[in-house]
Protein backbone atom coordinates (compact mmCIF):
# COMPACT_ATOMS: atom_id res chain seq x y z
CA UNK A 1 0.00 0.00 0.00
CA UNK A 2 1.17 3.59 -1.33
CA UNK A 3 0.94 6.25 1.05
CA UNK A 4 -1.51 9.25 0.28
CA UNK A 5 0.35 13.06 -0.04
CA UNK A 6 -1.37 14.80 2.27
CA UNK A 7 -2.55 18.12 0.93
CA UNK A 8 -1.97 21.18 3.65
CA UNK A 9 -5.06 22.73 4.73
CA UNK A 10 -6.43 26.31 3.69
CA UNK A 11 -5.75 28.73 6.37
CA UNK A 12 -8.50 31.35 6.73
CA UNK A 13 -9.07 32.45 3.49
CA UNK A 14 -5.23 31.83 2.35
CA UNK A 15 -2.77 29.80 -0.45
CA UNK A 16 -2.62 26.27 0.61
CA UNK A 17 0.35 25.49 3.04
CA UNK A 18 0.45 29.33 3.33
CA UNK A 19 1.67 29.72 6.95
CA UNK A 20 0.47 33.08 9.14
CA UNK A 21 3.07 35.81 9.94
CA UNK A 22 1.84 35.68 13.49
CA UNK A 23 0.77 32.57 14.44
CA UNK A 24 -2.05 31.98 17.20
CA UNK A 25 0.80 31.88 20.34
CA UNK A 26 2.13 35.53 19.46
CA UNK A 27 -1.75 36.79 18.56
CA UNK A 28 -2.42 35.48 21.99
CA UNK A 29 0.39 37.17 23.50
CA UNK A 30 -0.31 40.41 22.19
CA UNK A 31 -3.79 40.19 23.42
CA UNK A 32 -3.23 39.42 26.99
CA UNK A 33 -0.59 42.16 27.10
CA UNK A 34 -3.27 44.57 25.99
CA UNK A 35 -6.19 43.79 27.90
CA UNK A 36 -3.95 43.15 31.04
CA UNK A 37 -2.76 46.91 29.97
CA UNK A 38 -6.29 48.25 29.75
CA UNK A 39 -5.15 48.89 25.86
CA UNK A 40 -7.93 49.02 23.36
CA UNK A 41 -8.08 47.04 20.13
CA UNK A 42 -8.34 50.43 18.10
CA UNK A 43 -7.78 53.81 18.66
CA UNK A 44 -5.03 56.15 19.02
CA UNK A 45 -2.82 54.06 20.95
CA UNK A 46 -5.07 50.46 20.66
CA UNK A 47 -3.27 47.67 20.25
CA UNK A 48 -3.54 47.79 16.09
CA UNK A 49 -1.98 51.18 16.02
CA UNK A 50 1.10 49.89 18.14
CA UNK A 51 1.57 46.71 16.16
CA UNK A 52 1.57 49.34 13.09
CA UNK A 53 4.30 51.97 14.20
CA UNK A 54 5.85 48.80 15.82
CA UNK A 55 6.21 47.66 12.09
CA UNK A 56 6.82 50.63 10.71
CA UNK A 57 9.77 51.86 12.52
CA UNK A 58 11.47 48.78 12.45
CA UNK A 59 11.00 48.66 8.32
CA UNK A 60 12.42 52.38 8.37
CA UNK A 61 15.32 51.48 10.83
CA UNK A 62 16.19 48.65 8.03
CA UNK A 63 15.98 51.09 5.40
CA UNK A 64 18.49 53.33 7.06
CA UNK A 65 20.77 50.29 7.65
CA UNK A 66 20.91 49.18 4.32
CA UNK A 67 21.22 52.87 3.25
CA UNK A 68 24.76 53.47 5.92
CA UNK A 69 25.74 50.16 4.72
CA UNK A 70 25.82 48.92 8.60
CA UNK A 71 23.79 48.39 11.78
CA UNK A 72 23.23 50.94 14.40
CA UNK A 73 26.26 51.00 16.77
CA UNK A 74 28.58 49.18 14.67
CA UNK A 75 31.93 50.16 15.02
CA UNK A 76 32.23 49.62 10.73
CA UNK A 77 30.24 53.03 10.46
CA UNK A 78 33.11 55.28 12.10
CA UNK A 79 34.56 57.43 9.42
CA UNK A 80 31.74 56.41 6.80
CA UNK A 81 30.97 59.95 5.92
CA UNK A 82 27.30 59.68 6.85
CA UNK A 83 25.55 58.67 10.04
CA UNK A 84 22.33 58.29 12.29
CA UNK A 85 21.22 61.58 13.00
CA UNK A 86 17.85 60.81 15.23
CA UNK A 87 14.23 60.98 14.49
CA UNK A 88 11.87 62.97 13.22
CA UNK A 89 8.16 63.15 14.35
CA UNK A 90 6.07 62.18 11.54
CA UNK A 91 1.65 61.43 12.12
CA UNK A 92 0.64 58.95 9.14
CA UNK A 93 -3.19 58.26 8.44
CA UNK A 94 -3.49 54.50 8.23
CA UNK A 95 -6.65 51.80 7.74
CA UNK A 96 -6.09 52.07 11.68
CA UNK A 97 -6.26 54.98 12.99
CA UNK A 98 -3.64 58.10 13.04
CA UNK A 99 -0.39 56.53 13.77
CA UNK A 100 2.30 59.11 15.65
CA UNK A 101 5.87 57.72 13.74
CA UNK A 102 9.24 58.21 14.74
CA UNK A 103 10.80 58.63 11.00
CA UNK A 104 15.25 58.24 11.23
CA UNK A 105 17.37 60.53 10.05
CA UNK A 106 21.27 60.74 8.60
CA UNK A 107 23.51 63.77 8.72
CA UNK A 108 23.79 64.11 5.21
CA UNK A 109 19.82 64.37 4.67
CA UNK A 110 20.48 61.67 1.82
CA UNK A 111 18.27 59.21 3.36
CA UNK A 112 15.08 58.68 0.82
CA UNK A 113 12.12 55.86 3.12
CA UNK A 114 10.52 54.12 0.84
CA UNK A 115 7.99 52.40 3.43
CA UNK A 116 7.21 56.34 4.21
CA UNK A 117 7.69 58.61 2.07
CA UNK A 118 9.00 62.16 2.53
CA UNK A 119 5.71 63.84 2.58
CA UNK A 120 3.70 61.15 2.97
CA UNK A 121 0.67 61.56 5.27
CA UNK A 122 -1.51 58.81 4.41
CA UNK A 123 -0.68 54.91 3.74
CA UNK A 124 -2.50 53.81 0.32
CA UNK A 125 -4.96 51.54 2.48
CA UNK A 126 -6.64 54.65 4.09
CA UNK A 127 -6.74 56.38 0.50
CA UNK A 128 -9.02 53.43 -0.45
CA UNK A 129 -11.46 53.82 2.82
CA UNK A 130 -11.69 57.31 1.76
CA UNK A 131 -12.98 56.61 -1.69
CA UNK A 132 -15.32 53.11 -0.96
CA UNK A 133 -16.97 55.94 1.38
CA UNK A 134 -17.23 58.47 -1.22
CA UNK A 135 -18.64 55.48 -3.76
CA UNK A 136 -21.14 54.69 -1.07
CA UNK A 137 -22.39 58.05 -1.96
CA UNK A 138 -21.49 59.62 1.98
CA UNK A 139 -21.10 63.31 1.87
CA UNK A 140 -17.40 64.95 2.65
CA UNK A 141 -18.81 65.98 6.17
CA UNK A 142 -20.24 62.31 6.31
CA UNK A 143 -16.54 61.25 5.85
CA UNK A 144 -14.88 63.09 8.43
CA UNK A 145 -17.40 62.28 10.68
CA UNK A 146 -16.63 58.48 9.93
CA UNK A 147 -13.10 58.77 10.09
CA UNK A 148 -13.49 61.00 13.15
CA UNK A 149 -15.71 58.59 15.41
CA UNK A 150 -13.77 55.09 14.04
CA UNK A 151 -10.26 56.27 13.83
CA UNK A 152 -10.28 59.48 16.23
CA UNK A 153 -8.45 61.25 13.07
CA UNK A 154 -9.57 64.88 11.76
CA UNK A 155 -9.35 64.86 7.87
CA UNK A 156 -9.62 68.33 5.95
CA UNK A 157 -12.40 68.58 3.28
CA UNK A 158 -9.54 69.60 0.82
CA UNK A 159 -7.97 66.18 1.53
CA UNK A 160 -10.85 64.09 0.73
CA UNK A 161 -11.15 65.99 -2.20
CA UNK A 162 -7.55 65.71 -3.75
CA UNK A 163 -7.94 61.78 -2.91
CA UNK A 164 -11.15 61.10 -4.49
CA UNK A 165 -10.03 63.36 -7.28
CA UNK A 166 -7.39 60.79 -8.08
CA UNK A 167 -9.70 58.46 -9.71
CA UNK A 168 -10.82 61.51 -12.20
CA UNK A 169 -7.80 59.78 -14.48
CA UNK A 170 -8.79 56.39 -14.31
CA UNK A 171 -12.24 57.46 -14.91
CA UNK A 172 -11.32 59.39 -18.06
CA UNK A 173 -9.26 56.17 -19.75
CA UNK A 174 -12.15 54.19 -18.93
CA UNK A 175 -14.66 56.67 -20.43
CA UNK A 176 -12.39 56.26 -23.81
CA UNK A 177 -11.28 52.59 -23.37
CA UNK A 178 -12.10 50.56 -26.88
CA UNK A 179 -15.08 48.61 -26.90
CA UNK A 180 -16.27 45.30 -28.68
CA UNK A 181 -17.25 45.78 -32.27
CA UNK A 182 -20.53 44.24 -31.93
CA UNK A 183 -23.17 43.96 -29.32
CA UNK A 184 -25.87 41.96 -29.48
CA UNK A 185 -27.94 43.61 -26.75
CA UNK A 186 -27.26 46.88 -25.80
CA UNK A 187 -29.94 48.94 -23.04
CA UNK A 188 -29.57 52.49 -22.74
CA UNK A 189 -31.49 54.61 -20.45
CA UNK A 190 -31.05 58.27 -17.80
CA UNK A 191 -31.48 58.93 -14.71
CA UNK A 192 -31.61 62.38 -12.96
CA UNK A 193 -29.25 63.94 -10.89
CA UNK A 194 -29.87 67.01 -9.08
CA UNK A 195 -26.05 69.53 -10.13
CA UNK A 196 -25.67 72.85 -8.50
CA UNK A 197 -24.63 75.06 -11.16
CA UNK A 198 -25.27 78.49 -10.42
CA UNK A 199 -29.20 77.27 -9.41
CA UNK A 200 -29.59 73.10 -8.56
CA UNK A 201 -31.83 71.75 -11.55
CA UNK A 202 -31.87 68.17 -12.37
CA UNK A 203 -29.71 66.48 -15.04
CA UNK A 204 -30.09 63.59 -16.92
CA UNK A 205 -26.71 61.40 -16.45
CA UNK A 206 -27.07 58.82 -19.84
CA UNK A 207 -25.90 55.31 -19.06
CA UNK A 208 -25.35 52.70 -21.59
CA UNK A 209 -24.83 48.40 -20.85
CA UNK A 210 -23.97 46.31 -23.38
CA UNK A 211 -24.32 42.20 -23.13
CA UNK A 212 -21.30 40.96 -25.22
CA UNK A 213 -20.82 37.73 -27.21
CA UNK A 214 -19.98 36.06 -24.36
CA UNK A 215 -23.28 36.78 -22.11
CA UNK A 216 -21.10 39.38 -20.13
CA UNK A 217 -22.56 42.70 -19.11
CA UNK A 218 -20.56 45.94 -19.41
CA UNK A 219 -20.85 49.07 -18.75
CA UNK A 220 -20.06 51.29 -21.84
CA UNK A 221 -20.18 54.49 -20.23
CA UNK A 222 -21.99 57.57 -18.33
CA UNK A 223 -22.87 61.29 -19.32
CA UNK A 224 -23.98 63.81 -17.76
CA UNK A 225 -25.78 65.90 -20.27
CA UNK A 226 -25.86 69.80 -20.59
CA UNK A 227 -29.53 69.85 -20.35
CA UNK A 228 -32.35 69.70 -17.54
CA UNK A 229 -33.89 67.39 -19.82
CA UNK A 230 -33.14 63.97 -21.81
CA UNK A 231 -32.26 64.69 -25.11
CA UNK A 232 -32.36 62.46 -27.80
CA UNK A 233 -29.70 64.90 -29.78
CA UNK A 234 -27.69 64.36 -27.02
CA UNK A 235 -28.25 60.38 -27.38
CA UNK A 236 -27.09 60.68 -31.05
CA UNK A 237 -23.35 62.14 -28.96
CA UNK A 238 -23.25 59.43 -26.70
CA UNK A 239 -24.01 56.73 -29.34
CA UNK A 240 -21.79 58.62 -32.14
CA UNK A 241 -18.87 58.20 -29.47
CA UNK A 242 -19.59 54.53 -28.78
CA UNK A 243 -19.31 54.26 -32.57
CA UNK A 244 -16.01 55.73 -32.62
CA UNK A 245 -14.85 53.84 -29.82
CA UNK A 246 -15.49 50.77 -31.90
CA UNK A 247 -19.16 49.27 -31.62
CA UNK A 248 -18.82 49.00 -35.14
CA UNK A 249 -22.89 47.06 -35.25
CA UNK A 250 -25.65 46.28 -32.54
CA UNK A 251 -28.31 44.05 -33.07
CA UNK A 252 -31.18 45.37 -30.75
CA UNK A 253 -31.31 48.51 -28.87
CA UNK A 254 -33.51 48.57 -26.15
CA UNK A 255 -34.55 51.99 -24.56
CA UNK A 256 -37.44 54.30 -23.35
CA UNK A 257 -39.53 56.05 -25.32
CA UNK A 258 -38.16 59.21 -25.71
CA UNK A 259 -39.15 61.10 -28.49
CA UNK A 260 -36.74 60.79 -31.53
CA UNK A 261 -34.41 58.39 -29.74
CA UNK A 262 -35.12 55.32 -32.68
CA UNK A 263 -33.78 58.00 -35.26
CA UNK A 264 -30.63 58.52 -33.22
CA UNK A 265 -30.50 55.12 -33.13
CA UNK A 266 -30.77 54.30 -36.79
CA UNK A 267 -28.70 56.96 -37.38
CA UNK A 268 -26.01 55.46 -35.82
CA UNK A 269 -27.04 51.56 -36.31
CA UNK A 270 -28.78 51.46 -39.59
CA UNK A 271 -29.23 47.68 -38.85
CA UNK A 272 -30.49 48.13 -35.22
CA UNK A 273 -33.69 47.04 -34.13
CA UNK A 274 -35.28 49.37 -31.52
CA UNK A 275 -36.95 47.84 -29.06
CA UNK A 276 -39.37 49.95 -26.20
CA UNK A 277 -38.18 48.71 -22.99
CA UNK A 278 -40.81 46.43 -21.90
CA UNK A 279 -40.24 47.42 -17.98
CA UNK A 280 -40.60 51.25 -18.74
CA UNK A 281 -43.85 50.57 -20.40
CA UNK A 282 -45.04 48.73 -17.69
CA UNK A 283 -43.60 51.48 -15.37
CA UNK A 284 -45.63 54.39 -17.70
CA UNK A 285 -48.92 52.21 -17.16
CA UNK A 286 -49.11 51.51 -13.65
CA UNK A 287 -48.08 55.61 -13.30
CA UNK A 288 -51.78 56.08 -14.68
CA UNK A 289 -53.51 53.90 -11.64
CA UNK A 290 -53.92 53.76 -7.96
CA UNK A 291 -51.42 51.49 -6.30
CA UNK A 292 -54.37 49.13 -4.76
CA UNK A 293 -54.76 47.92 -8.48
CA UNK A 294 -50.79 47.65 -9.41
CA UNK A 295 -50.88 43.63 -9.01
CA UNK A 296 -53.68 42.96 -10.86
CA UNK A 297 -52.81 46.01 -13.53
CA UNK A 298 -49.29 43.98 -13.96
CA UNK A 299 -51.40 39.96 -13.92
CA UNK A 300 -53.37 41.09 -16.75
CA UNK A 301 -50.74 43.25 -19.33
CA UNK A 302 -48.30 40.07 -18.53
CA UNK A 303 -49.44 37.59 -21.16
CA UNK A 304 -49.57 40.99 -23.69
CA UNK A 305 -45.75 41.13 -23.61
CA UNK A 306 -45.39 37.37 -23.49
CA UNK A 307 -47.42 36.22 -26.56
CA UNK A 308 -46.11 34.07 -28.89
CA UNK A 309 -46.25 36.51 -31.73
CA UNK A 310 -47.91 39.86 -32.75
CA UNK A 311 -51.57 38.82 -33.43
CA UNK A 312 -51.80 36.79 -30.19
CA UNK A 313 -50.52 40.32 -28.23
CA UNK A 314 -52.83 42.38 -30.19
CA UNK A 315 -55.27 39.90 -28.89
CA UNK A 316 -54.21 39.88 -25.34
CA UNK A 317 -54.44 43.69 -25.76
CA UNK A 318 -57.77 43.68 -26.49
CA UNK A 319 -59.28 41.64 -23.22
CA UNK A 320 -56.97 43.93 -21.17
CA UNK A 321 -59.03 46.71 -22.57
CA UNK A 322 -61.98 45.41 -22.00
CA UNK A 323 -61.42 45.14 -18.35
CA UNK A 324 -59.22 48.24 -17.85
CA UNK A 325 -60.27 50.92 -20.54
CA UNK A 326 -63.34 52.21 -18.52
CA UNK A 327 -61.10 52.99 -15.55
CA UNK A 328 -57.42 53.72 -17.00
CA UNK A 329 -58.34 54.50 -21.02
CA UNK A 330 -54.71 56.15 -20.46
CA UNK A 331 -53.10 53.28 -20.29
CA UNK A 332 -54.43 51.53 -23.46
CA UNK A 333 -53.88 54.44 -25.42
CA UNK A 334 -50.14 54.60 -23.84
CA UNK A 335 -49.48 50.98 -25.23
CA UNK A 336 -51.48 51.49 -28.51
CA UNK A 337 -49.21 54.62 -29.33
CA UNK A 338 -46.08 52.47 -28.40
CA UNK A 339 -47.29 49.55 -30.10
CA UNK A 340 -44.70 49.46 -33.44
CA UNK A 341 -41.68 50.08 -31.05
CA UNK A 342 -42.86 46.67 -28.67
CA UNK A 343 -43.98 44.20 -31.25
CA UNK A 344 -40.25 44.02 -32.75
CA UNK A 345 -39.92 41.88 -29.47
CA UNK A 346 -42.46 39.61 -30.45
CA UNK A 347 -40.84 38.26 -33.40
CA UNK A 348 -37.36 36.74 -31.85
CA UNK A 349 -37.71 33.31 -30.40
CA UNK A 350 -37.88 32.86 -26.96
CA UNK A 351 -34.17 32.74 -25.81
CA UNK A 352 -33.45 36.25 -27.43
CA UNK A 353 -36.66 37.16 -25.57
CA UNK A 354 -35.21 36.26 -22.33
CA UNK A 355 -32.16 38.14 -22.71
CA UNK A 356 -34.04 41.79 -23.98
CA UNK A 357 -36.42 41.33 -21.44
CA UNK A 358 -33.44 41.28 -18.52
CA UNK A 359 -34.08 44.88 -18.40
CA UNK A 360 -33.56 44.52 -14.83
CA UNK A 361 -30.35 44.64 -15.01
CA UNK A 362 -29.95 47.96 -15.88
CA UNK A 363 -33.10 49.02 -13.94
CA UNK A 364 -30.64 47.26 -11.41
CA UNK A 365 -27.65 49.53 -11.77
CA UNK A 366 -30.58 52.81 -11.99
CA UNK A 367 -31.64 51.71 -8.23
CA UNK A 368 -28.02 51.56 -7.02
CA UNK A 369 -27.22 54.40 -8.42
CA UNK A 370 -29.63 56.78 -7.36
CA UNK A 371 -29.05 55.12 -3.70
CA UNK A 372 -25.48 56.64 -4.02
CA UNK A 373 -26.94 60.41 -5.73
CA UNK A 374 -30.06 60.42 -2.78
CA UNK A 375 -27.67 60.45 -0.26
CA UNK A 376 -25.46 62.83 -1.34
CA UNK A 377 -28.93 64.95 -2.11
CA UNK A 378 -26.87 67.52 -4.52
CA UNK A 379 -23.32 67.81 -6.36
CA UNK A 380 -21.42 71.14 -7.15
CA UNK A 381 -20.48 70.24 -10.63
CA UNK A 382 -21.15 67.39 -13.05
CA UNK A 383 -17.07 66.08 -12.91
CA UNK A 384 -18.91 65.66 -9.07
CA UNK A 385 -21.06 63.50 -10.12
CA UNK A 386 -19.87 61.28 -12.67
CA UNK A 387 -16.58 60.58 -9.88
CA UNK A 388 -19.71 59.39 -7.13
CA UNK A 389 -21.71 57.22 -10.55
CA UNK A 390 -18.34 55.56 -11.61
CA UNK A 391 -16.63 54.72 -8.17
CA UNK A 392 -20.37 53.00 -7.69
CA UNK A 393 -20.56 51.31 -11.01
CA UNK A 394 -16.52 50.06 -10.48
CA UNK A 395 -17.60 49.15 -6.83
CA UNK A 396 -20.49 47.09 -7.47
CA UNK A 397 -20.43 45.94 -11.46
CA UNK A 398 -16.52 45.16 -12.02
CA UNK A 399 -17.76 45.57 -16.10
CA UNK A 400 -16.87 42.52 -17.04
CA UNK A 401 -19.07 40.10 -14.69
CA UNK A 402 -19.87 36.89 -16.91
CA UNK A 403 -23.53 35.64 -17.49
CA UNK A 404 -24.82 38.14 -15.36
CA UNK A 405 -28.82 37.80 -14.86
CA UNK A 406 -28.48 35.15 -17.76
CA UNK A 407 -27.10 31.50 -17.50
CA UNK A 408 -24.29 30.13 -18.65
CA UNK A 409 -26.60 27.43 -20.43
CA UNK A 410 -29.04 30.10 -21.37
CA UNK A 411 -26.69 32.77 -23.11
CA UNK A 412 -25.40 29.50 -25.03
CA UNK A 413 -28.94 29.28 -26.57
CA UNK A 414 -30.20 32.96 -26.88
CA UNK A 415 -26.09 33.43 -29.20
CA UNK A 416 -26.98 30.45 -31.20
CA UNK A 417 -30.73 32.21 -31.89
CA UNK A 418 -28.63 35.46 -32.48
CA UNK A 419 -26.35 34.25 -34.79
CA UNK A 420 -29.15 32.66 -36.88
CA UNK A 421 -31.71 35.93 -36.59
CA UNK A 422 -29.02 37.98 -37.71
CA UNK A 423 -26.83 36.19 -39.88
CA UNK A 424 -23.84 37.26 -40.79
CA UNK A 425 -23.32 39.88 -37.99
CA UNK A 426 -22.15 38.00 -34.94
CA UNK A 427 -18.44 37.34 -34.93
CA UNK A 428 -18.06 33.13 -35.18
CA UNK A 429 -16.13 32.14 -31.96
Amino acid sequence: MTDTAKVPRKRDGGEPGRRPLIDEQLADQLLDKAQAGGVELLGPDGLLSQVTRAVLERALAEEMTGHLGYEKHDPAGRGSGNSRNGTSPKTLLTEVGAVDLAVPRDRNGTFEPQIVRKGQTRLDGFNERIIALYARGMTTRDIRAHLRELYDVDVSPDLISRVTDGVLEELQEWQSRPLDGVYPVVFIDALMVKIRDGVVSNRPVYLAIGIDCDGAKQVLGLWVGPTTGESAKFWLTVLSELKSRGVADVCIVCCDGLTGLPDAITITWPQAVVQLCVVHLIRASLRYASRKYWVPLARDLRPVYTASDEAAAAAALDAFAATWNDRYPAIVRLWRAHWEEFTPFLAFPPEVRRVIYTTNLIESMNARLRKVTRNRGQFPSGQAALKVLYLAVRNLEEFRTPNVGIRSSGWKHALQAFTIYFDGRIPIP
